[in-house]
């Protein structure tokens, strides 16, 4: 599998991103900086990471959606490439039209860094082929600007079409309907705000994370 992570100034998950997607494919991805206008050639997995892109000025990832290379992800996932943001990656894809809704301030106005509870709401994504509809899983979340928004219509639209991947288990940050993660129309690209890439092994306290990586491997063999 071939693959490649984004990094922006302020990325600080890049590495930890990176580690994962190489342990579970036996493939280092490539490094990319933002600044690039062009991605290597046939990948199969874009991975943005998570941060403090841009120091989170303006909206958390709006001046990240504006970098040269966001138009080659844009073009690369409309032409089915697998797309995966992880806490401001999924903002970053929020704000460069990827993914509809924005993600806001928490409620309560804290950051929250813990490990949170949640609920497989979609198994049938290239992401979260390994899981079960239902299960229950923990993953760990580290943000400040995770509260997922968007108008009812669109938040219809995202559960009626079964768009909803990942829901937490209970009240983390305010996010409409407890929404944790979200794929697009084609399901081949995911935002959600916790972190799997820190959920692979023992030493991180279990295998939840790994599954999402697993999974996709297996589908984009």
């Amino acid at each position: 599998m071939k693959s490649a992570v984004i990094v922006f100034p302020g990325s600080n998950c890049d590495r930890d991103l990176a580690v994962a997607i190489e342990e579970v494919s036996g493939q280092a991805p490539a490094m990319v900086w933002h600044r690039e206008s062009e991605l290597p050639a046939d990948l199969d997995l874009i991975a943005i990471p998570g941060g403090f892109s841009y120091g989170d000025y303006l909206r958390s990832g709006a001046m990240a959606a504006q970098s040269p290379v966001m138009q080659a992800v844009k073009d690369a996932a409309s032409r089915g490439v697998a797309v995966l943001g992880i806490c401001n990656g999924f903002q970053i894809l929020t704000e460069a039209g990827l993914l509809p809704g924005a993600l806001m301030r928490n409620a309560g106005i804290s950051f929250v860094c813990r490990d949170v509870p949640l609920t497989v709401e979609n198994s049938q994504s290239v992401f979260t082929s390994r899981y079960q509809a239902g299960q229950a899983i923990t993953i760990p979340v580290a943000h400040h600007d995770g509260n997922f928004t968007a108008d009812e219509a669109t938040l219809d639209r995202l559960e009626g079409e079964g768009r909803v991947a990942f829901r937490y288990a209970g009240p983390v940050n305010g996010s409409a309907r407890d929404i944790a993660g979200i794929v697009n129309e084609a399901g081949n690209v995911l935002g959600m705000m916790p972190h799997p890439e820190r959920m692979i092994g023992p030493a991180h306290g279990g295998n939840d994370g790994r599954l999402l990586f697993e999974g996709l491997i297996e589908a984009l063999a």
